[in-house]
């Protein structure tokens, strides 16, 4: 059964691919699945059809069959509990993929998510410019930790993996910050993700959305 996903009918990164509907459409590309798209308006996703397959009103969501699921994370771990190439077939690597999944959402994307939502919301407070130091300080505490832990290695544990997968999602957040560029092993790391071949599928698919959406504004009256 073909499963259908949600993204943005206009997403708010302007095509660049950090939106989270990104990491469920790489994942499904790495595994070889079809599947439908369901674009949604922020009007849309705060309907009660839209909440009742994500009861906080955002995307993505993942239906296939009687299953439905919200999460980006939660619907990238059912795609990858089912094929090897995003988690290995041993027990303990396979382990040890699903913590760095976890490491990605839980550790290394909130201090980014903050920064970012500062530089979005907070820049016309008095106290912008002093806080934002302090995020990006916190910003930096991570990446050292990650910086160190990578190496020169060309992924986290081995082969590539889910953990990979959500990581450079998460790190691609920085793009334009210039925080990543602090960090060679980090920035080439994050390249080699965006050299595959299914992220490049996902994102020109991605970024196809947000470009006929533009035209379509153009010849509005």
């Amino acid at each position: 059964m073909t499963p259908t996903i949600t993204a943005f009918e206009r997403s708010p990164d302007r095509g660049k691919g950090q939106a989270r509907d990104m990491r469920v459409h790489w994942a499904l590309e790495e595994v070889g699945q079809p599947y439908d798209v369901r674009l949604v308006s922020f009007d849309d996703m705060k309907e009660p059809a839209h909440r009742a397959l994500h009861p906080f009103g955002q995307i993505p969501t993942y239906e296939e069959g009687n299953l439905a699921l919200f999460e980006s994370g939660a619907i990238v771990f059912h795609i990858a509990e089912r094929n090897s190439s995003l988690l290995p077939n041993d027990a303990n690597a396979r382990a040890r993929a699903i913590t760095w999944m976890f490491a990605a959402l839980n550790t290394v994307e909130p201090p980014i998510v903050d920064r970012e939502m500062a530089t979005l919301v907070e820049r016309d407070k008095t106290w912008y410019e002093q806080r934002l130091p302090i995020l990006e300080d916190r910003v930096r505490g991570r990446l050292d930790e990650l910086s160190r832990r990578l190496g020169d290695a060309d992924w986290l544990d081995g082969a590539f993996s889910a953990g990979d997968l959500l990581m450079v999602t998460v790190l691609r957040r920085l793009n334009g910050s210039g925080l990543l560029d602090e960090y060679p092993n980090l920035s080439a790391y994050v390249a080699r993700g965006e050299a595959r071949p299914a992220f490049k599928r996902a994102f020109d698919a991605q970024l196809a959305v947000f470009t006929a959406g533009s035209l379509t504004d153009k010849h509005l009256p």
